[in-house]
């Protein structure tokens, strides 16, 4: 494993060293480096649940129609996806705290942006700067954490950082609700920033991860946002505008080709091909987009179950939701000490059963049963979700050198938004091929076919070394040699 040595000249250069003493080297500031990162999490997703709740009352305030309004969710995700890889890139080049840092500090400011925007173009500008400064959050943060906790504590810490998400994630509906109770739609935002400036401060206490100084290729990353975008937004466009999304999906898969030709003979390129050489860092990779799209076709369609099936309204729906996020925030910290101790292949394909037994018992559930008698089910996929995510992100992260922490983690979070988009534009075909009361019916079971596709292929895994031993690397060389290799694209 690749570590931190202090050089005569007082600099911190990498070096070869048990995982334990690379784990020490920032040690006296552990609890307040894990804080801040969980915090910055919080930030990110926590701002993601509350703007979604406000649509509603952002389209009545800027008087749009409700699908004008979804552009502010939209450009948060599209400002998350093109960036993630990029975000990733400036952290090996600048070090992992700078490039946090200065997400973190984006974000903040970008929030009050989004508070003093007079119109709702310039808020949709400011949530996709938004996006940009969480894209370093999320790219940099679990590798930060690798360079703060011992290995044999990281996937805890993977299930600490889970747990922030999940209940960000539950807690949203509820604080976007109160504040739109008692205030109007700008302080959505503006509670962003005491949270944003603690974490500023708090940053101070990372680990000074060095950077590479490696040089950083300009038309990569044009190429990438260029893949990226026109996937998000053919995506979206596709079933209103058959047309105009065929040509930018086109123009997507040109950009990724481009770009993949570019970046293949590199060393450490922008899109992680290296590491994705490696067979279980790969089929981890191929979980989680698999996974992520079966659990976004469920949460699109579990509302429109429980509205159109049984009945539910708005605020019924959302409890019936709830102990989906809870019960991944029970699992996550077990699942944590679990992948210390048990093969992550075999956690991973377990998880993914019991997320796809719950979406199938979900639809296949009879409306008469009562819309109670389906709250353990949804227990379920959460419980299953939770086992999944972390050992396999574990698995992912794991699977790295030390030194390619930040490509690791922002392929995660690129597999994740791979997922999530996949699973809307199952939903959104559904919903315009099928009728409205058998479409919800469909995407639950769907869901539950992607999961358990999940759980096959992390399967896959269990026939390999225990993920996180002493040479991990050692998969990759090996791989290498069956890649293709061809020309730089000058």
């Amino acid at each position: 494993m690749m570590a931190l040595r202090t050089s005569a000249a007082g600099a911190h250069v990498p070096s070869e060293a048990p995982d334990e003493a690379a784990s020490a080297a920032q040690r006296p500031a552990r609890t307040e480096a894990i804080a801040c990162v969980l915090a910055a999490m919080v930030l990110v997703v926590l701002s993601a649940g509350i703007a979604n709740v406000a649509l509603p009352a952002l389209a009545h305030a800027f008087q749009v129609t409700p699908a004008v309004s979804v552009r502010v969710v939209s450009a948060y995700q599209l400002g998350l996806v093109v960036a993630l890889l990029p975000c990733a890139a400036l952290g090996e080049r600048l070090g992992h705290r700078a490039v946090f840092t200065a997400g973190v500090g984006l974000f903040t400011g970008a929030s009050a942006l989004c508070a003093l925007s007079p119109s709702l173009h310039w808020l949709v500008a400011a949530r996709f700067l938004q996006g940009l400064g969480g894209a370093a959050v999320m790219a940099l943060g679990v590798a930060l954490l690798r360079f703060v906790v011992p290995q044999a504590r990281l996937a805890a810490a993977i299930g600490w950082n889970a747990l922030a998400v999940a209940l960000s994630s539950a807690a949203a509906p509820t604080v976007g609700a109160a504040l739109l109770s008692s205030a109007r739609w700008p302080w959505l935002f503006a509670v962003n920033l005491p949270l944003g400036a603690a974490v500023l401060l708090a940053t101070r206490g990372l680990p000074g991860v060095p950077g590479t100084a490696r040089a950083l290729d300009a038309t990569s990353m044009a190429l990438n946002a260029g893949a990226f975008g026109a996937l998000i937004t053919g995506a979206e466009l596709l079933p209103a505008e058959p047309a105009l999304g065929a040509g930018l999906l086109a123009a997507s898969v040109l950009c990724a080709t481009l770009l993949l030709r570019r970046e293949l003979p590199k060393e450490a390129p922008l899109v992680p091909l290296d590491l994705l050489r490696s067979r279980s860092f790969r089929v981890s990779v191929i979980a989680s987009v698999a996974c992520f799209a079966g659990q976004a076709s469920a949460l699109v369609a579990l509302p429109f179950h429980l509205r159109h099936s049984f009945g539910q309204e708005a605020l019924a729906t959302g409890l019936m939701i709830t102990p989906w996020p809870l019960s991944v925030a029970v699992v996550a910290p077990v699942a944590g000490r679990l992948a210390d101790r048990l093969s992550t292949a075999w956690l991973c394909a377990t998880g993914a059963v019991c997320l796809a037994l719950g979406l199938a018992a979900l639809a296949l559930s009879p409306a008469h049963g009562g819309a109670l008698s389906l709250v353990p089910f949804v227990a379920l996929c959460g419980a299953g979700f939770g086992l999944f995510q972390v050992p396999n992100n574990r698995n992912m992260l794991l699977a790295a050198p030390r030194a390619r922490s930040a490509a690791a983690g922002g392929m995660q979070g690129t597999a994740r938004l791979a997922g999530q988009t996949a699973g809307a534009v199952v939903m959104t075909s559904l919903f315009t091929l099928a009728p409205i009361d058998a479409a919800p019916r469909l995407g639950l079971g769907v869901g539950a076919a992607l999961a358990l596709s999940a759980a096959a292929v992390s399967a896959l895994r269990a026939g390999s070394r225990r993920e996180g031993s002493r040479d991990p690397w050692a998969g990759v060389l090996l791989a290498s040699r069956d890649l293709p290799r061809c020309g730089r694209i000058p």
